[in-house]
């Protein structure tokens, strides 16, 4: 069987839109960092650095083994699990009719993975007892973003320390009932869409609600 890689992407914006960059990471079997990549975006928005950052990640790793993407930003996720569906559905445009943004990156995107095994994990991001491998994604994506220079072990690059100083969080607005369930009810899919865990789900398949969107009920009980 072949092992998971187990990898991190964030992305990196200093003022938004201002300076960005993006970063992926890929562990070891001891879940140290074994190779990195970051590269800057001149001036762009966290969004566009949240996706970049999942795309280069995708082109970097080999498509036939499996892998794990720890990210922190819930929007990039559901573009590409939850909303990327029903925004091809409408000649992509949202809900409200507007042109979806960051199209170009989201079509990338899910040609990359199309026929992939990929396990989506959303990680809060800046916490004491974070995920370390967000952290130094993190890390290399913010160092980037100030220097606006390429860097990654392939370079020789040193990764630079993660800012382990915890941030307060944004107080969670509560979900209204247009929005959607509570967390792990089941309705059928009204049209198919991809699960947070990267593997896709047909129309009138039961799917459960998650942490991320909406997917298979295992992943929902999972999470």
């Amino acid at each position: 069987m072949t092992e998971r890689i187990i990898a991190a992407c964030d992305g990196a914006c200093k003022g938004n839109p201002g300076p960005a960059a993006w970063a992926w990471v890929v562990a070891g079997a001891d879940g140290q960092v074994v190779s990195w990549e970051a590269g800057p975006l001149g001036r762009a928005t966290n969004n566009v650095a949240e996706l970049t950052a999942l795309l280069r990640l995708l082109e970097a790793t080999d498509p036939a083994t499996p892998l794990e993407v720890r990210m922190d930003s819930q929007y990039a996720m559901k573009a590409v699990t939850t909303w990327l569906p029903g925004w091809r559905r409408k000649g992509w445009k949202t809900a409200s009719g507007s042109p979806v943004a960051n199209r170009d990156l989201v079509v990338a995107i899910d040609g990359l993975l199309t026929g992939r095994d990929v396990r989506f994990v959303y990680t809060p991001a800046h916490r004491v007892d974070g995920d370390p491998l967000n952290a130094a994604a993190d890390a290399a994506a913010s160092h980037s973003a100030v220097s606006q220079e390429p860097a990654g072990s392939a370079a020789g690059s040193v990764l630079p320390p993660p800012d382990t100083r915890e941030r307060p969080q944004a107080p969670r607005r509560a979900r209204t009932a247009s929005r959607g369930a509570r967390a792990g009810a089941t309705i059928r899919a009204k049209f198919s869409g991809r699960c947070r865990c990267g593997r896709p789900y047909d129309k009138g398949e039961t799917i459960a609600r998650n942490d991320a969107g909406w997917g298979h009920p295992a992943c929902a009980a999972a999470s």
